[in-house]
């Protein structure tokens, strides 16, 4: 990719009508909210407003509502994946998709509950035969609340 990076105009803040055309997400899987920082191959900070709302809630945990770790790894790969399509462009509609396929070192340091903002910073590592290695850390209130390596790989739909 970075090999023939192409440069779109990206118009920051990023609304989450732009961010639906670039991910195969939607209600209630989609956690990304809004992008407010890219840098084309190298950065993207999205948020992701946390609501008492959240479908998961009600049964994780009833009384008293965590956000799951597996859904901030989630969304730290849809921050990976957004920055990679307006790294190369912005939104396609070959049918490509990237695929979580590896987390590592993912390590969780506080709770995430309802009216918590995650900052999600990813962090492109390196992009390899259509896989690419992203450094990524969920921060709220400006405390580090999960952080990961992820891999995703690009296959057709």
């Amino acid at each position: 990719m970075n090999e023939q990076t192409a440069t779109a105009e990206v118009t920051l803040p990023l609304d989450v009508n732009r961010i639906v055309e670039m991910l195969p997400h939607r209600y209630p899987f989609l956690l990304i909210d809004r992008v407010v920082e890219f840098e084309s191959g190298v950065r993207l900070v999205a948020t992701k407003n946390v609501t008492i709302n959240e479908p998961f809630f009600p049964g994780h945990f009833p009384g008293h509502p965590v956000m799951p770790g597996v859904l901030i790894i989630e969304a730290l790969a849809q921050a990976s994946g957004v920055l990679t399509q307006l790294s190369e462009g912005g939104p396609r509609r070959d049918g490509r998709v990237y695929y979580l396929v590896r987390v590592d070192k993912a390590r969780f340091s506080r709770i995430v509950v309802p009216g918590d903002q995650l900052r999600l910073e990813v962090r492109q590592k390196r992009m390899i035969s259509r896989m690419g290695l992203y450094a990524c850390s969920a921060t709220v209130d400006g405390d580090e609340v999960a952080s990961a390596e992820i891999l995703c790989a690009e296959r057709r739909n």
